[in-house]
């Protein structure tokens, strides 16, 4: 009943909520994009996305085509590779740094598992510094890891900033010690964050130690101090305070994809390809 063409180009512009990054996605033209969303608009008989001059929107009965479309188009994909001969077997352990599983990825996974179903999956989670540890060990064949831009080789899937994180309502003293929500050391993000504090003269107390993202923004929504984590996981109940308390600037990050190259080569060729080119906003 519905094209799997026209289900990509409509999926493409869910995800983006462009017309103009669906064709960039997929290669297409963007007059092609607008076909495909309207044929299937045709055949769903139902109004699946709204747009005017500055917004492109998913109406209800796109939130629900979009559900859809990834189940076929999934289903699609895994039929066409098990029967063309190319079904990928075997097993692969996934590494990734606590704070990157609150973004996209668990979907991204979710997918992936449903294209690959005879792939076997092992997702650890924990700190960049561990997991990097363990991937060296030949205990993980691809980590997802944060680390100071440009540090590591690998494949970089988004670049971004630190910044000081607080609530609306943070108050700091000036020439009070900068209370400091942080992971065990080592950590990247808490070994930054006091350099850079250091490096100013500015003076700080550790008031919660942390092994996990929940109990970091847990802390931070208590009013118990203030975090450094990447600006674009900030969630929308908290603020970034940098410049409000002239908080000295952290650096940049990259969300970076390294592999051990004793690993089976095409399942984490896959499982790249799965990720780069993905928005890794932080979930809702």
């Amino acid at each position: 009943m519905f094209e799997p063409t026209q289900l990509r180009s409509f999926l493409a512009v869910a995800e983006t909520l462009s017309f103009t990054k669906a064709a960039e996605r997929l290669g297409l033209a963007q007059p092609t994009i607008s076909q495909h969303v309207r044929k299937l608009e045709a055949a769903a008989k139902r109004v699946l996305i709204t747009r005017d001059t500055r917004d492109v929107r998913l109406t209800d009965n796109g939130d629900a085509m979009a559900g859809f479309a990834r189940t076929i188009l999934s289903a699609h994909d895994a039929a066409s590779r098990y029967f063309s001969g190319s079904a990928m077997r075997g097993r692969l352990r996934f590494g990734t740094a606590d704070d990157l599983a609150i973004t996209g990825l668990p979907r991204i996974l979710r997918e992936f598992r449903q294209i690959y179903p005879q792939i076997n999956l092992e997702l650890t989670v924990g700190q960049s510094d561990q997991l990097y540890k363990k991937l060296n060990a030949g205990q993980l064949d691809l980590v997802f890891v944060k680390w100071v831009a440009g540090a590591k080789d690998g494949t970089v899937v988004q670049h971004d900033s630190f910044s000081w994180v607080g609530l609306e309502q943070t108050s700091l003293e000036p020439g009070n010690p900068v209370p400091l929500i942080a992971y065990p050391s080592p950590s990247l993000s808490r070994k930054l964050a006091i350099d850079a504090l250091e490096s100013h003269g500015r003076t700080w107390r550790i008031t919660c130690t942390t092994r996990q993202i929940s109990g970091v923004l847990a802390a931070v929504r208590a009013g118990i101090g203030v975090a450094v984590m990447p600006s674009s996981l900030v969630p929308e109940d908290l603020k970034i305070i940098t410049r409000r308390f002239d908080l000295p600037p952290v650096g940049d990050v990259d969300f970076t994809l390294i592999r051990n190259p004793l690993a089976n080569a095409e399942v984490i060729d896959a499982l790249t390809q799965a990720i780069v080119g993905r928005t890794l906003k932080k979930s809702a």
